[in-house]
């Protein structure tokens, strides 16, 4: 009975993983102008470490890390420190960034992590490093790719020129990622390129001893004692795999004058996957599985504009029948196709602007996006002129939108007119639009000026489309113009 009131107790004050310490451990090597320098990145995998009881309801790890840099068996730097985790009612990962000076020259590099929560539970990370800085030739610093940027002043170990630049562990861009993010300096161009020179930068893929450009771009830069650059890259249709990205410094005659690379993994599981292979996919830790029935029912509504007309039945019935279930799978296949790297980031960048246009065109009987104007504008984006008209004696409030250029169908100078017959708040409907697909009416004119006296100008009241030129009529000359 004591040994199982002990057990209890301990339970109650560590969660203590069976996994052992993981812990990603990378590196990069700078020059300032005093000499190199090395920044070392640390991440913790909470679920692998102790987390012990602070007080009533937070937790917290801590781990102790001894770094030796030796020379010809020598220690040339060492550092011993204790890393805490953030209190927290939950585990999480945790990070932390040094820096040490450094001669040029080749080190034997090893970091010793060990969790102080648990007696044994420790990981050791040993490797080559090499710092070669000598200033007789342009130079290029180290690739840091990176899991976060945000511009920010703070004191900060992570704070570089005005930013925070968090690492990424292991190198590893996985799932829900669609950018690749780096950062790198160069140096004394401004001593070794008198002109304006290229930086090259690609992604190549990694294969059987082998690489293969996927991307490729360049940048100008001027000559300058030191150019940090800092880049984001589009991965969204780089597929799972092994990678190099490269940077090559070029003068004008496209000569190499300098090459770095960092090796990283990629994994991205549902590129060109098709429909039926998404729906067999297990979503139990997708992004919808977090979305409550009201926000299900909304985002579905939403997607009004733009699912398919062969899927709008479907839609229909799952939000007749309220099966949250197929709710999800719809979604979840549906922003997986269009964002195959990150889902859940397209569908919260449409539904920021759903939200806006349900406001907007806000209805008291439908959802702002529901009404013809709101449908318009998820569908077809944000027009490029809206000329309104609310106080036209011979006619009820209207509104033309303008699309100078119409992706959807190649046209341009593409219109739209709405109307508030009804004069009800927010009730505007569309009446006539030249953009094919759309509602067309040739007789618009004679819709919207149909309780003015001498309307049709045409003379002929079965086909005449024009309204009588008059006093406050300006809706054909507006369209025209």
């Amino acid at each position: 009975m004591r040994r199982l009131l002990t057990v209890t107790l301990l339970a109650l004050l560590f969660w203590q993983s069976a996994s052992a310490l993981d812990a990603s451990v990378s590196y990069a090597v700078f020059k300032s102008s005093e000499k190199p320098y090395i920044e070392v990145y640390l991440h913790i995998v909470g679920s692998t470490s102790t987390f012990a009881k602070v007080n009533d309801s937070l937790y917290q790890a801590r781990v102790e890390v001894l770094i030796l840099f030796e020379r010809d068996s020598q220690v040339v730097k060492f550092d011993k420190f204790q890393l805490n985790s953030p209190m927290t009612a939950n585990p999480l990962d945790f990070v932390d960034l040094k820096r040490y000076a450094l001669d040029s020259g080749e080190y034997q590099f090893s970091v010793e992590i060990s969790d102080m929560n648990r007696k044994g539970n420790a990981r050791t990370y040993q490797t080559i490093v090499e710092v070669d800085f000598n200033g007789g030739s342009v130079e290029q610093s180290d690739i840091a790719l990176l899991a976060r940027v945000e511009k920010s002043q703070e004191a900060s170990a992570f704070q570089k020129n005005g930013y925070i630049m968090e690492p990424a562990p292991y190198n590893f861009l996985g799932k829900g990622v669609d950018k690749l993010t780096f950062y790198q300096e160069i140096y004394h161009t401004d001593q070794y390129l008198p002109e304006d020179f290229v930086l090259t930068y690609t992604i190549e893929a990694v294969q059987n001893g082998e690489t293969k450009t996927m991307l490729i771009g360049h940048k100008k830069h001027s000559p300058a004692e030191v150019i940090p650059v800092l880049m984001q890259l589009d991965i969204s249709k780089i597929p799972s795999g092994n990678y190099y990205l490269a940077l090559e410094i070029r003068d004008r005659y496209k000569k190499l004058i300098s090459r770095k690379q960092v090796f990283f993994q990629r994994s991205n599981p549902y590129l060109w996957q098709s429909e039926e292979e998404l729906a067999a996919t297990d979503i139990s830790n997708e992004f919808v599985q977090q979305l409550t029935p009201e926000e299900l029912e909304f985002g579905l509504r939403a997607l009004g504009p733009k699912i398919p007309q062969t899927d709008v039945e479907a839609v229909n019935m799952m939000l007749q029948a309220k099966n949250a279930n197929a709710q999800r799978m719809y979604l979840f296949t549906y922003w997986t196709q269009r964002y195959p790297a990150n889902p859940e980031q397209g569908y919260k960048a449409y539904m920021e602007v759903a939200k806006a246009v349900n406001n907007l065109f806000e209805s008291g009987f439908r959802h702002g996006f529901e009404t013809d104007r709101g449908y318009v504008f998820l569908k077809y984006g944000r027009p490029d002129d809206i000329e309104q008209q609310e106080e036209e004696p011979s006619a009820p409030p209207y509104e033309i939108w303008t699309y100078n250029n119409f992706p959807a169908t190649g046209q341009s100078n593409v219109k739209f007119i709405f109307y508030n017959r009804s004069l009800a708040p927010g009730d505007y409907r569309l009446l006539h639009s030249n953009a094919r697909g759309e509602l067309n009416n040739p007789q618009w004119q004679q819709e919207l000026y149909r309780n003015a006296l001498g309307e049709n100008r045409s003379g002929d009241y079965l086909e005449g489309s024009d309204a009588a030129d008059g006093y406050n009529r300006n809706a054909g000359r507006l369209w025209k113009n």
